[in-house]
């Protein structure tokens, strides 16, 4: 089987590669455009495998995608391409509404002439995998005395309510994959994942730019209270349940992947903390470093995913609990921060994004 990648080059889309060139006999061919947040060092131990092709394009570009799939006729595609950050979504939305929605767009149609063009059999086992958030749903109730938490989780039919540009744009992407499959016939799937975390994360998420900052002394902004809720998803396992949704997944079905690992925020910055104090240890504690800051604009308060679809239709559940998956990354970390620097290009130096202003 021949896959093709966009955003391979991207935290969840090299390990999906990782993973596809260390356990199958698949091919791949990397589709990215190499922006800021992608980076072919995170494929260096794959990258010389003679089933794997990468392809500077940007999905935007119809010719150029056109080009790669008569070049390298995939037999499916695992589109991950797009802007991630909701921080920066809220700074500067224009990116996010030409990568996730146009781009998007742009690849559904190349892939369609691509599909349509093929001999009977391919095209019956032809795919089209897009992967999507748990944001395009918008939050949860936080619970309380009076919310039982278990009683709000997102399923595969909850409403699309979006809060952030970049979540707005998922949910237009997300809606005019399903919108070409009926349509056109188009061959496709959907999946929504829950917060992920893990090796080649670029720092200016939550867990990657804790770490980093506490090594350096420097202050770990939390938002708010510290008090919203995330199902957290440790990347490795995420790229073993997309494999497993191109693969065995029933074209028109959406899952819904998660780690059944809900945290508070100021949880998650706490643990990292006393793992860095253990591994790390300095003479006052990290914990002092916790600086309290502004929240975002229109800040979900909580996610929550039911994963039970996924599990039971295909088998797949999270091999990592939030203890193991935290420890593994950190760890990572510790191990490769000539990694962490040669990433940061000087375009972003770990600075507050998002606020609105």
């Amino acid at each position: 089987m021949k896959l093709l990648i966009t955003g391979g080059a991207g935290f969840i889309g090299s390990a999906v590669i990782r993973h596809i060139i260390k356990n199958t006999n698949d091919e791949v061919v990397n589709l990215d455009k190499l922006t800021y947040a992608g980076n072919l060092e995170s494929l260096a131990a794959v990258s010389k495998s003679k089933r794997y092709a990468f392809e500077q394009v940007d999905i935007c570009n119809r010719a150029d995608v056109e080009r790669i799939l008569a070049q390298h006729q995939p037999d499916a595609i695992m589109h991950l391409a797009a802007e991630s950050h909701v921080d920066r979504s809220i700074d500067g939305p224009a990116d996010f509404i030409e990568t996730n929605i146009i781009g998007t767009y742009t690849l559904l149609e190349a892939t369609r002439q691509y599909w349509q063009a093929l001999e009977a059999t391919k095209k019956a086992n032809f795919r089209l995998h897009h992967i999507s958030t748990d944001e395009v749903y918008g939050d949860l109730p936080h619970p309380n005395e009076t919310v039982n938490a278990e009683e709000y989780l997102f399923t595969e039919q909850t409403a699309y309510a979006p809060s952030s540009p970049y979540s707005a744009s998922k949910a237009s992407s997300d809606h005019l994959v399903r919108a070409w499959r009926r349509t056109y016939g188009l061959p496709t799937l959907i999946t929504n994942c829950s917060n992920n975390y893990g090796p080649y994360h670029f720092p200016e998420k939550l867990v990657p730019l804790m770490i980093l900052n506490a090594l350096e002394g420097k202050p770990l902004p939390v938002y708010g209270k510290g008090d919203q809720i995330r199902d957290w998803l440790y990347v490795e396992d995420h790229a073993r349940a997309l494999y497993k949704v191109v693969t065995e997944g029933r074209p028109g079905e959406t899952y819904n992947i998660g780690g059944h690992n809900e945290k508070q925020n100021i949880e998650v910055v706490y643990t990292i903390c006393d793992i860095l104090q253990e591994l790390r240890p300095q003479g006052c504690s990290y914990r002092d470093l916790i600086t309290n800051v502004k929240d975002r604009p229109g800040h979900d308060m909580r996610y929550a995913i039911d994963a039970h679809k996924i599990q039971k239709e295909l088998g797949w559940a999270p091999e990592e609990t939030f203890e193991t998956g935290i420890r593994k990354t950190i760890e990572w970390y510790l191990d490769n921060l000539d990694w962490c620097q040669r990433v940061q290009d000087g375009s972003y130096q770990r600075e507050r994004l998002g606020t609105g202003s």
